[in-house]
């Protein structure tokens, strides 16, 4: 059996009970399309096939190619891609295997320390798949799906495009190698979510954002005034007559509250 490779963050998935439990909570079909990124040692895969259409799974670690092919050669609704998912075309990938119209959905136990870049690469790209099903890190689960009140960056950006939703916690003796922390799997709708949203307003939405979560320990008139370079009291006087009060922090508000926000200011 190939080791895990420390440098890619690799702790690859062996309790049988968890690994049923994300094939059904991903609700897949006879019609699905699924990609799977990082499918390591190939157990998932060869679940994911039992279920689905397609498997479409993106390995980056060289080692494990060979393995998987030869594991899944007789998995004929099985592709084994040798890429880095965040450097592969995924528009390009998707019009190959004609699933755009059909929509597809990803499979996903992510290296920890790429969990938010390949969560913004598969909301942003063209053609997002319309569920995803992740293993991350318990702590950014809870962050992905906190609500106004305990609100992040990361639950901000993920939440103007999609629905997140925490489904169960996964221990960390689940894994080999163990990691030091729990997980969590996550499912993440990203259909009929949002209209279709403009590169012009997610700069706008998300330059606003970034200013008001810029100091965690001052207020949101402080942020807001500091980071986009407005005058305090016009802020405070807005804010006010939003409904807010001048001692508002970023964490309070919800994903609505900063799109209302942004025609103020």
């Amino acid at each position: 059996m190939i080791k895990a490779k420390k440098s890619l963050g690799q702790n690859f998935l062996k309790d049988d009970a968890v690994l049923q439990r994300i094939i059904e909570s991903a609700n897949l079909s006879k019609n699905d399309v699924v990609i799977e990124i990082g499918p390591g040692h190939g157990v998932l895969t060869e679940l994911l096939a039992r279920k689905c259409k397609k498997v479409i799974a993106i390995e980056l670690d060289d080692r494990l190619i060979e393995m998987l092919r030869n594991k899944l050669r007789n998995k004929e609704n099985v592709e084994i891609i040798h890429n880095d998912i965040l450097k592969i075309n995924l528009p390009e990938l998707v019009s190959k295997y004609e699933i755009q119209d059909t929509r597809y959905k990803t499979v996903a136990n992510i290296p920890y320390y790429i969990t938010a870049p390949i969560i913004r690469l598969l909301l942003e790209t063209k053609i997002p798949p319309s569920e995803m099903i992740l293993m991350v890190q318990k702590e950014v689960a809870e962050r992905i799906c906190a609500k106004a009140g305990e609100m992040s960056i990361l639950a901000v950006s993920v939440q103007y495009y999609a629905q997140p939703e925490y489904l169960f916690t996964v221990p960390k003796t689940a894994f080999d190698p163990m990691p030091k922390v729990d997980s969590a799997v996550i499912r993440i709708v990203t259909s009929n979510q949002q209209p279709v949203i403009s590169k012009k307003n997610n700069r706008d939405f998300f330059r606003v954002v970034r200013a008001g979560f810029s100091a965690k320990r001052k207020t949101l008139v402080n942020n807001l005034a500091n980071g986009l370079q407005l005058d305090k009291k016009t802020v405070e006087e807005k804010l006010i007559a939003f409904g807010f009060s001048k001692n508002t922090r970023a964490q309070e508000l919800g994903v609505e509250d900063w799109q209302k926000l942004i025609e103020f200011l």
